[in-house]
């Protein structure tokens, strides 16, 4: 985050029930390091409560009233871009796994997830990185399998990219850890670190989801290759 990272991370927490809100309100206070600044219950609102408190951090629902948590993670992308958005949802359906990835959002949990596991993906979106496990990462290759042909238009941005680091952005895709990656290529976890960042800022992306995105789209990594 621009000036360093916050001691408290700010977060707003966007659902349209009630006592879903209550209950993520109660899990992320538990942690003095989380403070909720507020809550919505549609996209809309989100967009209005986002534009006025400036939150780190937004945990958004997916199906909502007015504007749905996907189309309020692409105005918010635009809109404010330095808030990480973590969506939440009780839908595992590819569909919406895959439209809130290419929205922006940083990450994407089922509303199951343990509460120390919830918080722990606070911390990890608000201190800049995504949340893509294993299993995210499958419907993305899943997604992209379905799609013939890269798309050469974005194959051209990989040309500014030096044969390491698009050996990294291959890994990274195929969701390798940044210590997985430094294991594979037999280099220090900080110089895989120090790729990435050149990577996305080269392909001017928000996070090492979208990098996967582009990354099948371009055609550089292949499904089940």
């Amino acid at each position: 985050m621009p000036g360093g990272r916050r001691a408290v991370i700010r977060v707003l927490v966007v659902d349209d029930d009630d006592l879903m809100r209550a209950g993520l309100r109660a899990v992320l206070s538990s942690d003095e390091a989380i403070e909720v600044v507020g809550e919505a219950a549609d996209g809309r609102a989100a967009v209005d409560g986002v534009r006025r408190l400036s939150p780190d951090v937004v945990l958004m629902d997916v199906r909502m009233p007015r504007l749905d948590g996907i189309a309020a993670t692409r105005e918010l992308v635009g809109a404010a871009p330095e808030t990480r958005i973590l969506m939440l949802t009780t839908f595992e359906d590819d569909d919406y796994v895959f439209g809130a990835l290419s929205a922006g959002a940083s990450g994407f949990l089922l509303k199951r997830t343990r509460p120390e596991q919830l918080i722990e993906a606070i911390h990890t979106i608000a201190g800049g990185e995504s949340l893509l496990s294993p299993s995210v990462t499958r419907t993305v290759i899943d997604r992209m399998a379905r799609q013939p042909q890269p798309d050469l238009g974005a194959s051209r941005r990989l040309r500014d990219l030096t044969p390491r680091e698009r050996d990294v952005l291959e890994l990274v895709a195929r969701g390798l850890s940044n210590a997985e990656i430094a294991k594979s290529l037999i280099v220090e976890e900080s110089t895989v670190k120090t790729h990435v960042k050149r990577i996305l800022a080269k392909l001017d992306l928000r996070d090492r989801v979208q990098a996967v995105i582009l990354a099948y789209e371009t055609g550089l990594v292949r499904p089940g290759i």
